[in-house]
């Protein structure tokens, strides 16, 4: 993910504490705000763009509880990032786990440099991965979980998947060492997340009448708000994992217009000829497509690799949504897995492809081929779903047995926003 390593000579984030100990760093003030501005932009993503985006997807009688769970999941997050998260994700510790030597953001001076920023830059750029990592998933199992048995999981999840996985890829943990590229957050945010929503949403049950009543998005023009969010957001979460405003960002910025420019086209036109017609939706389902799709290839790939992600992503995705959730016999009302984990899974492999240097890439580490990348992006593709599921699944049910899953029938018939929260969304 981060391009500074490499420049600086780096293999792992945790050599960097004993790099500023052995020679003091200096911060650099555009790359500071370079980062500060990144930061912001991924947070922006959460709240309001994940929010908005999923709340319009689902029915109107459960979107408050929607914009509820985002919102809180996204601060219980925050604090436990703050208290253990970073220090286990990022501190230098073994293969699979960081070390608890910054806790509380202890033994972090506050001149302390990664690189060429300040390393609290770096602490609030990777609490808003985990945030937004964490706000995927709820769009799986929304209008029939209950709130309190969000929160368990939150705190499971995190501990025991997010930050181990996030280790293991960009702190020179277990497929860091294997050499896995992940620029952004293909292993570590889609396919992490999709996996434990779809873990969720099995585990949870399908909503009262699925299948038999119609569920359609209550309020398309907030999806679209929420889309257009989540698209201008993803440039912070793209171009900002080079870690520093320099050519790998400017490559990891067009790659992400160019990806996400042909998925919209590719989702658009395929559905128009299978379904006859196009639809916002499908063109937003497209943005996200091809946004997940380029997240891990971004810094990797050139452009023309990246407009082939892209077109891939989007036809990927709508395979998801469509045929695929029908074989899976899955609720997942926000189409998580079809279109974060599906594009994610095709990204991640598809930058083993495109990174080679003979089709326009930054090329492999020396003595690397080809095949072996794909081979490795595979692995660490497999590792993450393993990983993700196992813990995901430990997690739902730990809450099940704390406080249980589901709401009533009942609740989830009237609705979770005026039955969990004691709201109502729109005036009846």
């Amino acid at each position: 993910m981060n391009k500074i390593f490499a420049k600086l000579g780096l293999t792992s984030l945790a050599l960097l504490p004993s790099l500023a100990m052995a020679a003091p760093a200096v911060a650099d003030k555009a790359d500071n705000a370079f980062m500060m501005i990144c930061t912001a932009l991924v947070l922006f993503m959460s709240i309001p763009g994940i929010a908005l985006f999923y709340g319009g997807l689902i029915r109107g009688k459960n979107v408050l509880s929607m914009l509820t769970q985002v919102a809180v999941t996204f601060s219980l997050v925050c604090v436990l990032w703050m208290v253990y998260g970073y220090s286990l994700a990022f501190s230098e510790g073994n293969a699979f786990f960081g070390s608890f030597n910054w806790v509380m953001l202890k033994n972090i001076q506050l001149t302390a440099v990664m690189g060429s920023f300040y390393q609290y830059i770096h602490v609030a750029f990777q609490a808003s991965f985990a945030c937004i990592t964490v706000g995927l998933i709820v769009g799986a199992i929304a209008e029939r979980i209950r709130f309190s048995a969000v929160l368990i999981f939150v705190g499971v999840w995190l501990t025991l998947a997010y930050l181990p996985i996030a280790h293991m890829v960009w702190a020179g943990g277990f497929l860091a060492q294997d050499g896995a590229l992940d620029f952004a957050g293909g292993t570590v945010v889609h396919i992490n997340a999709a996996v434990a929503g779809l873990v969720g949403a099995y585990l949870v049950g399908k909503r009262a009448g699925f299948g038999k009543e119609a569920f359609k998005p209550h309020n398309l023009p907030m999806v679209f708000t929420g889309t257009a969010i989540l698209y201008v957001g993803w440039f912070g979460f793209n171009a900002g994992s080079a870690s520093a405003a320099n050519e790998i960002a400017a490559l990891a910025f067009l790659n992400t217009v160019v990806a996400t420019a042909g998925a919209v086209l590719s989702w658009t036109f395929g559905e128009w000829v299978v379904r006859g017609k196009p639809s916002l939706l499908g063109a937003c389902s497209g943005f996200i497509a091809g946004l997940v799709a380029i997240t891990p290839a971004c810094g990797y790939v050139g452009v023309g690799g990246a407009l082939i992600i892209g077109l891939v992503g989007g036809l990927a995705g709508l395979w998801g949504v469509t045929t695929l959730k029908k074989w899976l016999r899955v609720d997942d009302p926000c189409d998580v897995f079809g279109v974060h984990g599906v594009c994610g899974i095709v990204g991640c492999i598809l930058t083993g492809v495109f990174a080679s240097s003979s089709l326009g890439g930054v090329g492999y580490a020396e003595g690397v081929t080809m095949g072996h990348q794909v081979w490795v992006q595979l692995f660490s593709v497999g590792l993450t779903i393993v990983w993700s599921g196992v813990v995901a699944f430990i997690g739902f049910k730990l809450a099940d047995l704390i406080v249980g899953l589901r709401v009533p029938e009942e609740h989830e018939r009237e609705g979770l926003d005026v039955n969990s929260h004691g709201e109502n969304a729109y005036n009846q």
